[in-house]
């Protein structure tokens, strides 16, 4: 959903970087970009590219972790450079969404964050302990509904199959569980 997206990179990598099924950071040293670095790339698209894209993407696999004034500075470059961009997104994190206020979500909202995408995987939280995720159930229900509460729409992955034939069932019924909860306005 983000193929035409301008992809900005906040954070290189992922700060947790533990999932067993995932190797997509596996080979990358987690750090948050500085925001300097972070604004020349925005100044570089804005003389090259001024009206390709309609939506910006804040990469890499958590930048919901970037300091809350630091994500408000960059949301307002890119609209400030880029006025024609309809939606800014971002993956985060349960923890990330977790760590941060009600008023921060809601003030990132308000400088134009619209989506968050949320690795769930599962609502099972044996099968999330058993591919070290780190996070439960409960925790992600938690993140999704105060993102809905700041006005923030959840776009939820799960991981078909994850925790294989002999946990299917537990894993269907369980993420069922997680959707009906979070009532998602995407999920992939």
């Amino acid at each position: 959903s983000e193929a035409n997206s301008l992809i900005i990179q906040l954070t290189i990598g992922c700060a947790r970087n533990t999932c067993t099924f995932c190797s997509m950071y596996k080979n990358k040293q987690f750090r948050v970009r500085q925001l300097p670095e972070v604004m020349k790339d925005l100044y570089w698209v804005k003389e090259r590219y001024p009206f390709s894209f309609d939506r910006v993407f804040l990469a890499d696999g958590d930048a919901l972790i970037v300091k809350t004034p630091d994500l408000i500075a960059v949301l307002d470059k890119i609209y400030e450079l880029f006025p024609h961009v309809r939606r800014v997104s971002t993956y985060g994190a349960a923890g990330d969404v977790l760590m941060k206020s009600h008023e921060e979500l809601c003030l990132l909202r308000r400088h134009g964050l619209e989506m968050v995408y949320i690795g769930a995987e599962t609502g099972s939280d044996r099968i999330l302990i058993d591919v070290d995720k780190r996070v439960t159930a409960a925790e992600t229900t938690e993140a999704c509904l105060r993102l809905k509460a700041a006005g923030i729409k959840v776009s939820m992955t799960l991981v078909t199959g994850l925790g294989g034939r002999p946990n299917l069932r537990e894993h269907a019924i369980e993420s069922a569980r997680l959707v009906t909860a979070t009532k998602p306005e995407y999920l992939g």
